[in-house]
């Protein structure tokens, strides 16, 4: 009777843990579903924080900037360079330009913009969200009479939505430029030339889905930062996690949407 009695809670305590990490799994999902439909709701009901929308603009797309640039011009090139062996295998060192302009305009340049941005808007949104609601600053707010959902989290996720687009935009024309170096300097063709051949196999639903796709990753940055953060506990160990949590999660999503998207746009091929 002892050994069966002592075994017993041995075997119940697997499940109970189980059971809570699936409660915590739903509720955590339907804490997020709120979330996000309170965003909608506030987003588009007056007033509207403008300056405070252009303000975290800039802090997205300009101190963005440099680093956008640079990553790029390194993929435009990088790719270029190790593309050409396997054409030239077949004799077809021609069809670069237009191999270049598929890779980078349907995924390249969104995704690897998408990437950068979770990593360093995405962390940023978390850790300053994170540290505001560890010193009591949005109490403070609540308190105050000030709305601190729509100036802190609804700018943000607003500006992101807004600006990662046109830094993917961006992206994709750095990146061109880094394929037509690589392309000059070996095959010596012109720039009219290179850009005929990389917009050539364009179509409208390649540049309309690139849009999407840019539109799609700048709200789940947004809305994911700013999530870790507003709802951060445990003192500064919670700014860490909610830092990390939105660049690992906005990474996670980011690489699901690109599945999904690319999968239903194939369909209208």
């Amino acid at each position: 009777m002892d050994i069966q009695s002592s075994q017993a809670p041995a075997v119940k305590k697997p499940q109970s843990k189980f059971r809570k990490r699936l409660f915590d799994f739903f509720a955590s999902l339907y804490d997020i579903h709120k979330f996000i439909i309170r965003f909608f709701k506030e987003a588009f009901v007056p007033p509207f924080e403008f300056k405070e929308i252009v303000r975290q603009c800039y802090e997205v797309g300009v101190r963005s900037f440099t680093l956008i640039s640079l990553t790029g011009f390194i993929v435009g090139l990088i790719f270029t360079k190790q593309s050409r062996p396997s054409l030239e295998v077949f004799g077809a060192s021609s069809w670069l330009p237009s191999l270049v302009s598929i890779a980078i305009m349907r995924a390249l340049a969104p995704l690897v913009t998408a990437l950068i941005a979770a990593g360093k808007v995405g962390s940023s949104i978390g850790a300053e969200l994170g540290s505001m609601r560890v010193t009591e600053q949005i109490d403070a707010m609540e308190v105050s009479g000030t709305n601190p959902f729509k100036f802190l989290v609804c700018t943000r996720v607003i500006a992101t939505t807004l600006t990662i687009p046109i830094l993917a935009t961006y992206t994709g024309l750095i990146a061109m430029l880094g394929g037509y170096i690589n392309v000059a300097v070996n095959e010596g063709t012109s720039f009219t030339t290179f850009i005929q051949e990389f917009f050539d196999p364009l179509s409208f639903i390649d540049f309309n889905s690139s849009l999407i796709k840019s539109i799609v990753f700048g709200f789940t940055i947004g809305i994911v930062g700013s999530y870790q953060g507003y709802n951060s506990n445990k003192g500064t160990e919670g700014v860490g996690k909610a830092a990390n949590g939105a660049v690992v999660t906005a990474m996670f999503l980011v690489f699901i949407e690109e599945i999904v998207i690319v999968q239903m746009t194939s369909w209208f091929r």
